[in-house]
């Protein structure tokens, strides 16, 4: 049986596309008179947010981030060259819209530590992530079994900084899983 933040999966996902939409207008209309970095009482998608590490209790922190959305653009040169020297068209950023986001919340809040971050919605202007961030120098939160290995003594701070996300620690999990059986199998054989 489907617990409550499946069904609200489903719901985001598949059955309340046209109501979310029409939701969605008037919540993203309230959200851009807001500044770019806005600290939020509950997360929006609460289902995303708990998958991801997110409890409501004291030194857990959600954050919504703006960015502007376009590709990313370089200023053309004054000096002359051929077209093709330029260096204006086919630049891709570096960084992905998430980690922009997650870095700016770091820098807005600098004493919590990033957990997680997600997307949340889009309009014609402006993209919008929800970061999840702890405060590892609250009790509650070094009693945690979750968040007490983030928080640690022996952890270095600025996981962001490492690029220690989900996204990451997945493909390291994966890595460790298919690669190290592989070369133990060769090394003994």
């Amino acid at each position: 049986m489907p617990s409550a933040y499946q069904y609200m999966a489903m719901w985001y996902r598949k059955v309340g596309r046209e109501v979310h939409e029409r939701l969605m207008r008037s919540v993203l209309i309230k959200w851009r008179k807001e500044p770019a970095i806005v600290r939020v009482e509950r997360p929006f998608r609460l289902e995303r947010a708990r998958k991801l590490g997110y409890k409501p209790k004291q030194g857990v922190v959600v954050a919504r981030v703006r960015l502007i959305r376009g590709p990313f653009n370089r200023r053309r040169p004054d000096s002359g060259r051929r077209p093709k020297r330029m260096g204006v068209y086919g630049i891709t950023a570096w960084k992905s819209w998430r980690q922009v986001a997650e870095e700016r919340a770091a820098r807005k809040f600098p004493g919590l530590e990033v957990l997680n971050s997600y997307w949340v919605a889009d309009d014609g202007i402006y993209r919008y992530f929800e970061v999840i961030l702890i405060d590892c120098n609250q009790p509650t939160i070094q009693r945690d079994p979750l968040y007490s290995g983030i928080c640690g003594r022996e952890v270095p701070r600025r996981r962001l900084a490492r690029r220690l996300r989900e996204r990451q620690r997945k493909l390291i999990e994966h890595l460790k899983k298919t690669l190290l059986p592989k070369l133990k199998g060769t090394s003994t054989a």
